[in-house]
């Protein structure tokens, strides 16, 4: 009876002991615990910001093939700058930095 005497009358309530024992397992013990929860949290933010990465190099490289259809002279430049390709007249010299 002494050792009963020591636990805190709130403990010898049966509804907050299920209450303590359900809390402890959802935050430790279950699948989707709060270090998964944690973990998932910060995947989906990298992930939201590679999206939004990815995103804008879609509109930019929209914008480029949108820019090569409607102007054949950007179209030219790409092909020599890119590719090197070159007139049958010229001559190419390509000087490394």
């Amino acid at each position: 009876m002494q050792l009963l005497a020591l636990v805190p009358s709130l403990l010898k309530n049966k509804y907050v002991l299920a209450i303590v024992l359900f809390g402890a397992w959802m935050i430790f013990f279950d699948h989707n615990d709060l270090f998964n929860q944690v973990k998932r949290s910060n995947e989906l933010r990298d992930l939201e910001a590679r999206k939004a990465y990815f995103q804008a190099q879609i509109k930019q490289t929209k914008k480029e093939v949108d820019e090569l259809r409607l102007n054949a002279s950007s179209l030219e430049k790409v092909a020599r700058e890119k590719y090197l390709m070159k007139k049958d007249n010229e001559d190419l010299f390509v000087i490394a930095e």
